[in-house]
This record gives structure tokens, sequence and C-alpha cells, in this order.
């Protein structure tokens, strides 16, 4: 009788537990990833950036607006768009896929704390999705 009870507890437990592995596993998860666009009329100027996951590396991983100071995202900015550039250039020695759109960057334009933030949460996005440096 007790044998009876303990393998009919196995059976229920092992029963639960594929049921729920299951409809995890087979659960449909949406992407509702939208692209960061930052659009000034003024200057005429649009970034869109739609790469998946960038939204959620600025929610969860990304140091928060005001964290750093404008000067100091100008100047990592200043420094990283010529590398980005540089390694647009070079499909063969660079992945094309990472690498696909030139960046113009125009070192004398005040482009405003905004933009520099996400400019630069996109090029430490970019080294933590794919592991790599800009260096």
């Amino acid at each position: 009788m007790v044998k009876t009870l303990n393998l009919f507890l196995v059976i229920i437990l092992v029963v639960m537990l594929t049921r729920c592995g299951s409809a995890f596993m087979n659960s449909n998860i949406k992407n509702n990833e939208r692209p960061v666009a930052i659009v000034n009329d003024s200057l005429e100027y649009e970034i869109i950036i739609v790469d998946v996951g960038f939204n959620s590396y600025l929610n969860t991983i990304a140091r928060p607006r005001g964290f750093h100071s404008l000067k100091y995202l100008e100047i990592k900015n200043r420094f990283l768009v010529p590398i980005w550039n540089q390694r647009v250039a070079n499909p063969s020695q660079f992945n094309p896929v990472v690498y696909e759109n030139r960046i113009k960057y125009d070192f004398y334009t005040e482009y405003g704390y905004e933009v520099n933030y996400l400019l630069f949460q996109y090029f430490q996005f970019i080294q933590y999705k794919y592991r790599i440096m800009l260096r």
C-alpha cells in the first residue's frame, strides 16, 4: 500500500513538473521592442536605433540618465564614433551585420544630453551584446 502511494505521488510530481516545464517552454514571448528615435527639427538630424534588445538594455543594465556628465558623453562619443566608422568602412575585417551604418557625428555640433547619452549607451550595448571592444 505504501509503495503504491509513493509511486502514485512520484507520477503526479513528474506529470506536474513536465506540465509546468512545457507550458513555460511553449509560451510565445512577444518582443515589444520598439525603435529608439531621437529627432530634432531645428538641427535637422534623426537617430533611429532598431537593434533588438537595446530598449531592454537601457531599462535594465545601462547607467541611468544623469549618471555621466554631458562633457563625459561628448568626449566618449568623439572617441568611439571614428572607431565605429572605420569598422563600417572595412566589412571584410569587421562583421558587417554589427557595423552596418556609418554614424554622422559632427564634433562641433551641440547635440545635447539625450543624443549623446543614447549614442554612448548604444556603443555600450554593442560591446555588451556582441562581446567586443571598441578601441
